[in-house]
């Protein structure tokens, strides 16, 4: 049985009155999440679910995502997620380009997501805290074992963030979707079932859920949500829950380590922290393993590949900064400017990855499948060297590469070393217009509590630590640095301050 659901199914006959998710006061069995699941993929069967039809969640993290994600699974459905804080145009474009048949939508969004589904054939049907209301879908015969599909079968639609054009819908197969689940919980990070794994990342995004809601399905653990991530009731929880496994994004470990309570909190819990969704600056990955006494392992990965692709592994030497080696059935080589192989030592190049972590496709967009995937090594964009024994290094994101009056200037090397600075928090090196150079190097800050904000001595910090071209020339302060629904930063909404 190929079907991803077949491990809820395998983990709910072995530890059937095991904790399975909670929130806060909240939990369900695995038992429970297996008959709730069961009962609402017999009820999309009986409202006209064929395998293979889209079902589009968008909820936060409750209960009722498990529970309609497993649910559509069972069914045969193929899932897409979506963030919850979309408005109705764009959900129109989602649910036109998947060609969703039915939308799972907790009230709070119903609004917007109605509105959306007008003019498209989306049925919507608003969730309530573990799935949709007994006379929101027909009844029907719950659906306890997985409906047939094949491994390359579809199972989730996950659309990128458009960063470059409108999103595009990443075809993640089922066994795109348990292999890298099994590499996370088995290889990387060593789940148990008597774990209990933090879940404050959002489960419509790819790392949450695999490396969150899948790895657990898979192993039996205990999934403990926050339906949005806030440092103080992470620490909560942490300590009420006795968290053992915390996944999150750099911006999230530095928001704890700063957070105020983080000296009263008991995290002794914790054993194994991992980061990914954007690169971990090396004073953040220091200071929180100082603080914590807990290994804090980074790795990378994309949309495009289930995620994850390499990571810094329990069980050989981790080399802290680097995304580490590529995991098991996963490929990783460096691509120059002259399409050739970048070698160890040999400078810098694009990474490409090649193996069963890889998409199918982009969802009806052929030809930009055969640009992503030209030779069955998928272009990922992102920068980096590679050492001897394997393991990577990001450098950066090819777009996010400044060009100083023809000298390439790296943003991160630069934010690395801002985040040295006392008084930094948070901070993002962009590009900024230049009437001679073409580009200039800004930088975007934002202050630890109680920081003079001494902008230009802040700039003469970086200017000692850098070569004279790659010192930010602009540096300006933001309260808080915008971002995504994960907490990675959105560089492409920081823009200079006009003069």
């Amino acid at each position: 049985m190929t079907n991803l659901a077949s491990n809820l199914v395998t983990t709910a006959q072995a530890h059937p009155d095991k904790v399975a998710i909670k929130l806060d006061d909240a939990e369900l069995t695995w038992s429970q999440l297996h008959g709730l699941a069961a009962k609402a993929a017999g009820s999309l069967r009986a409202a006209g679910l064929e395998p293979g039809d889209r079902v589009s969640l968008i909820l936060p993290n409750i209960p009722a995502f498990p529970v309609l994600f497993y649910g559509t699974l069972l069914a045969g459905g193929v899932v897409v997620p979506m963030n919850p804080l979309l408005k109705a145009n764009e959900i129109e474009y989602f649910y036109t380009d998947s060609g969703a048949k039915f939308s799972f939508v907790w009230g709070d969004f119903a609004a917007e997501a109605q509105a959306g589904a007008e003019g498209t054939d989306t049925q919507v049907i608003v969730s309530g805290p573990v799935g949709p209301a007994e006379d929101a879908l027909p009844a029907g015969e719950p659906i306890t074992t997985p409906t047939e599909r094949a491994g390359d079968d579809d199972a989730v639609i996950l659309y990128t963030s458009g960063t470059t054009g409108r999103p595009k819908g990443a075809q993640l197969t089922h066994d795109n979707l348990n292999l890298n689940a099994q590499r996370c919980a088995e290889d990387i990070i060593g789940i148990q079932p008597d774990d209990v794994i933090m879940g404050c990342l959002p489960l419509f995004h790819v790392f949450g859920l695999t490396c969150g809601l899948n790895a657990a399905v898979r192993q039996g653990a205990t999934l403990t949500l926050i339906p949005r991530f806030d440092p103080g009731k992470a620490l909560e929880v942490i300590a009420r829950d006795k968290v053992t496994i915390f996944e999150g994004v750099p911006t999230m470990y530095g928001a704890m380590l700063h957070h105020p309570a983080v000296s009263e909190t008991d995290t002794s819990s914790l054993r194994t922290c991992v980061s990914g969704g954007s690169s971990l600056p090396g004073e953040t990955l220091r200071e929180f393993e100082e603080t914590f006494k807990v290994s804090l392992l980074e790795g990378y990965g994309l949309s495009e590949t289930s995620p994850v692709a390499s990571f810094n592994m329990l069980d050989r030497p981790t080399k802290p900064g680097t995304i580490g080696r590529a995991i098991p059935g996963c490929e990783m080589k460096l691509i120059g400017e002259d399409g050739q192989a970048v070698g160890p030592g040999e400078g810098v190049g694009e990474i490409a990855i090649r193996g069963d972590n890889v998409m199918k496709g982009y969802w009806n967009k052929p030809e930009a499948t055969e640009a992503a995937i030209p030779d069955g090594w998928f272009r990922t964009g992102d920068i980096a060297s590679v050492d001897e024994d394997g393991y990577y290094t990001i450098v950066d994101r090819k777009k996010d590469l400044i060009i100083r009056g023809g000298m390439n200037i790296y943003p991160r090397e630069v934010e690395e070393v801002l985040y040295t600075h006392p008084d930094v928090l948070e901070c993002a090196v962009v590009s900024v217009p230049h009437p001679e150079l073409g580009e200039d190097v800004g930088a975007a800050v934002s202050l630890r509590e109680g920081a003079s904000g001494d902008l230009e001595e802040i700039k003469q910090y970086v200017k000692d630590r850098v070569a004279g071209y790659k010192y930010p020339r602009t540096v300006w302060v933001l309260d808080e640095l915008p971002k995504g629904p994960t907490g990675k930063i959105l560089k492409r909404e920081i823009h200079a301050p006009q003069a």
